[in-house]
């Protein structure tokens, strides 16, 4: 049966006392699969002022891209944060909604400007839904990186930069499939439900039409480039719709 074009949306719910709690330890579980799957609930960083919500700061998160790729191109470095800020949401919320059956919502996120690595999350208000059949937890993950997160940072991406849209899907695309092969490594019995789960999120919405899968497991390959290739010494992804790195001008 083909999968539908647009899932059903499911509002955000706060769950008190012990789904609460699965949350927070849903989160806390995941946070030992790596740096990118880290998302603190400590309600003490509530002193700290330098927590924001997206997509404010959209112009640093690019501006520091760029002095880290050393490149002058603003769609390259924009581009760039993006994939990385996509990657970044769907660690936690694919890792809860996999290992736990557990999506957090993501509408209350904050993050901290000017730290290496991984940016950090924070969530002020822990909030999420248990999840039982595929579709609806396709359509909660949605819910939760996509409508309460992305669309808010690719819209400004773009306002700011000029960056076409598709090019955008295409990166969360590909950061979600990127996302699943990290937990499909690290936990193999997730192989199987990651797949189902990827082809649901690739028929829905904008990521529709981003990418193809390929092969028998979470092959990917996306029908946009995101420029990488124009970093100084960088070549082409593993799913770039490229056969090879285009010439460049006087090059």
């Amino acid at each position: 049966m083909p999968l539908p074009a647009v899932m059903p949306i499911l509002p955000a719910v706060r769950e008190e006392g012990s789904g609460r709690r699965a949350v927070t330890e849903a989160l806390a579980d995941v946070a030992g699969l790596g740096p990118f799957f880290a998302v603190s609930t400590d309600p003490a960083e509530e002193v700290d002022p330098l927590w924001r919500p997206f997509p404010d700061g959209v112009d640093a998160l690019i501006e520091v891209t760029a002095a880290r790729l050393r490149t002058g191109e603003v769609r390259v470095a924009a581009s760039t944060a993006q994939l990385g800020l996509a990657a970044r949401l769907w660690s936690p919320v694919l890792g809860c909604a996999l290992v736990h059956g557990v999506v957090p919502s993501l509408a209350s996120l904050r993050y901290r400007a000017g730290a290496p690595g991984a940016v950090p999350l924070w969530l002020p208000e822990v909030s999420g839904r248990r999840v039982t059949g595929p579709d609806e937890l396709a359509a909660a993950v949605y819910q939760s990186v996509v409508v309460e997160q992305l669309e808010g940072i690719n819209s400004a991406v773009r306002d700011r930069t000029g960056v076409a849209a598709g090019l955008l899907w295409g990166n969360a695309a590909s950061a979600l499939v990127g996302t699943l092969r990290v937990l499909a490594g690290a936990r193999p019995a997730l192989t199987a439900p990651g797949l189902g789960l990827a082809a649901r999120l690739l028929a829905t919405g904008g990521l529709r039409g981003a990418g193809t899968p390929i092969g028998p497991g979470l092959g990917f390959r996306r029908r946009s480039c995101c420029l990488y290739y124009r970093v100084s010494g960088a070549g082409l992804c593993g799913d770039c719709c490229l056969d090879a790195v285009p010439v460049q001008p006087g090059g």
